[in-house]
């Protein structure tokens, strides 16, 4: 752990001896270059503006952990003074700071040693001051706005967790079919199964979760901020979410689902409440409208509530504000901000008693934007060709700090004047590990579709690009289908662009970022209406590079990605090979396993006894037999949004029908293996993608068995 320490203190202040005098040779990125990358989180600005806190994100390659840690930034008018620095304890985890009301102390959660309670305060205005707990606050603090009082939510008991398999650093029973052509970093890291026979079933066992009956609910609690016996303020049947203090501290309000148990709500219902501070009568609850309200944020004088409303599944979201009444009610009928805004707004905070800043997602990139109370028009403040995210600000408003990332840059801490402009990079910590790496950059493509749609994409070059030579091109497919890809740090892309591929990223209809018409175009035609979007997208990739080997395409997508990379190698012939991922293969079984069945009750119209012939039609299994593409399944065995048996179901039917497949299980792993699985597992996962494609496409003499020739 020291040793990954030092290795970020270098990257903070310079570059000596260390290097010698021969720059090494560049190369592009690999799986285990994963290892080296540094993450930041959590961005949180005092309110002065002199200091910033952050969550910095490392890799502990050998305990195949991530660690993380507080660091700390100096500001002096809006600028670093100094570099920054570790604040907390090296050797124990640390992340989510959160500053008092004043600036004084600094909370952050922390797990150490044997102490059940993972909250910590630091008085930052002692210098060498010690963590601590404040008495009787168990939960992230939620301050009063005069400091003087913290909420905080948590379940009055602790039930027993039921929590996937200990990770543990012991021999690991990994086993890989003698015949697999899919390989590993590290055989000794890798405890799945790489399958290549039907005959590997056997009985086993699945890990179940408590009914939502017996398990308590999230209350309210409040305790002083000096400590003291805390006070439970609610006793609901369901969980409490966000909650946010009144601005003179003497109500608190929360957002709730009284519904979230309830199998047949199919609006996501989501209401805003309000109670005293001093517990003197119950909850009162501020909206019952359909669909959800939620994002709750008091205006400064504490006149205004700002939030989110989406009326139900599929609808608009909006920003909308109400004044608030001497009791805390709602005085008067609630107004929309956004109503002529075509985008989907975030979290609102307030800079003033007159404007709400927000981010959102705009085409490929996401930024800060604000708006008016008066309704006047949307502006965006921060600008570029890349994702902005965390913003955080002092006060004053003359200062605000945020995280960005790029398609070659890794996520940084920045800060900048309250308007976005005068932006300075505070963080450098990916700067000095990809010195020598060489990232291909990202050229935009747009092309049309048959209804006069315009479709956004990205194309990255392999590494080492020669105009005279011919290349495969892989085909990546986001998640959702309501996501979105874009001017981002994607290291898959990056791994199989050092591989010798063209990589493709697009968002079709369907994603995000593009108006909410566009994001639900495809509303009952996943699969027919957008393959449209990808298959012109390999056309128009083509017409701007025509040394793409149109016989050697590969394709590869996660989620609704594995979805739709199922589907084109069913429906089509464009492609040589495939990687699907957590992928749906039979909507009907899905359906019936899934704990994510709402999405299709909307998105294709009714249950599947209602719509079962659509069901089934938009099933790639009703097409397998057209499947040529030699294809590698990726799942999680705990992934329940997509879960493993529709996996199993593809991999049997290509195995009868003795197309070449492979089928990788990964234990105690998640739908979100690709992003926050264990970082050996993750690493394993990008070279088995990177040596399939490889072996399949890049292999001129292999037979893929497609019929389109070079």
């Amino acid at each position: 752990m020291l040793s990954r320490r030092f290795y970020i203190s270098l990257l903070l202040i310079t570059i000596t001896s260390a290097l010698t005098s021969a720059e090494p040779i560049s190369r592009g990125l690999l799986p285990e270059d994963y290892y080296n990358e540094v993450g930041t989180l959590d961005v949180a600005l005092s309110p002065q503006g002199d200091l910033l806190a952050f969550t910095v994100v490392t890799i502990l390659e050998d305990n195949n952990q991530r660690h993380r840690e507080v660091w700390m930034q100096r500001l002096r008018a809006g600028r670093p003074d100094g570099d920054p620095f570790l604040f907390t304890n090296p050797t124990e985890e640390s992340s989510v700071p959160r500053w008092s009301p004043d600036g004084s102390v600094l909370s952050f959660q922390s797990a150490r040693g044997d102490d059940s309670n993972s909250t910590w305060f630091v008085r930052v205005t002692t210098p060498g001051g010690e963590a601590h707990h404040v008495p009787g606050v168990d939960g992230t603090p939620i301050w009063s706005p005069d400091g003087m009082w913290i909420a905080y939510t948590k379940k009055p008991s602790r039930e027993s967790s039921n929590i996937m398999e200990t990770n543990e650093l012991g021999e690991r029973q990994g086993w890989i079919a003698p015949n697999a052509i899919s390989q590993t970093v590290n055989a000794e890291r890798f405890d799945g199964r790489v399958i290549t026979s039907m005959r590997y079933k056997r009985d086993g066992r699945l890990q179940l979760q408590p009914h939502p009956s017996i398990v308590e609910a999230t209350q309210l609690f409040v305790v002083p901020a000096a400590g003291g016996e805390p006070r439970q303020l609610t006793s609901l049947t369901f969980d409490i979410r966000e909650v946010i203090w009144s601005a003179n501290g003497e109500r608190l309000y929360f957002t709730a689902d009284a519904e979230a148990d309830d199998e047949y709500n199919k609006d996501l219902t989501v209401d805003i409440y309000t109670l005293a501070m001093d517990g003197a009568g119950q909850p009162q609850q501020l909206t019952s409208n359909p669909g959800s309200e939620r994002a709750i944020a008091i205006s400064p004088n504490g006149a205004f509530l700002a939030y989110l409303s989406t009326p139900g599944r599929g609808k608009k979201t909006d920003l909308k504000v109400v004044r608030l009444g001497a009791d805390g009610r709602f005085n008067g009928t609630p107004r929309t901000l956004t109503s002529n805004w075509n985008l989907t707004p975030g979290t609102p905070r307030w800079t003033d008693n007159d404007t709400i800043r927000f981010e959102a997602g705009i085409k490929g990139s996401s930024h800060l934007f604000e708006v008016s109370t008066q309704g006047s028009l949307v502006r965006q403040v921060t600008t570029g060709a890349r994702r902005v995210r965390g913003v955080s600000r002092s006060n004053d408003g003359q200062t605000i700090a945020y995280t960005a990332t790029t398609p070659i840059m890794p996520t940084e801490v920045f800060v900048a004047r309250g308007d976005g402009t005068s932006e300075f990079r505070i963080t450098r910590y990916n700067e000095e590990w990809l010195k020598n790496i060489t990232l291909m950059p990202a050229e935009r493509l747009t092309w049309i579709v048959n209804d006069g749609t315009e479709i956004e994409g990205w194309l990255i070059k392999p590494v080492g690009y020669q105009p005279g030579n011919r290349y495969p091109m892989i085909l990546k497919i986001h998640g959702g289908p309501h996501g979105a890809y874009g001017n981002t740090f994607f290291r898959t892309f990056h791994v199989l662009s050092n591989a010798g591929f063209f990589v493709l990223y697009t968002n079709p209809r369907g994603s995000t970022g593009y108006g909410h018409a566009f994001t639900y175009s495809t509303l009952g035609q996943w699969g027919e209406m957008d393959s449209e979007d990808y298959l012109t997208g390999v056309d128009a990739a083509m017409q701007a590079y025509p040394n793409i080997n149109s016989a050697r395409l590969g394709v590869s997508g996660g989620s609704y990605g594995g979805f739709m990379t199922n589907w084109l190698t069913a429906t089509t012939d464009r492609f040589a090979a495939a990687v699907t991922s957590r992928s749906i293969t039979n909507w009907e079984s899905w359906y019936g396993s899934s704990d994510a069945q709402g999405l299709t009750d909307y998105e294709f119209l009714g249950s599947p006894w209602e719509q079962r012939e659509l069901y089934r039609r938009l099933s790639p299994i009703s097409y397998v037999e057209n499947v040529t593409a030699p294809t590698l399944i990726i799942h999680s065995e705990n992934d329940y949004r997509t879960p493993i048996a529709d996996g199993e179901q593809w991999f049997m039917a290509l195995m009868k029908r003795q197309i070449p497949v492979e089928l990788v299980r990964y234990p105690r792993s998640s739908h979100g293996l690709s992003r926050s699985g264990e970082p050996w597992l993750l690493v394993d996962r990008l070279e088995r993608l990177r040596s399939w494609f490889t072996h399949w496409l890049n292999n001129e003499t292999t037979d893929t068995g497609t019929g389109h020739q070079p």
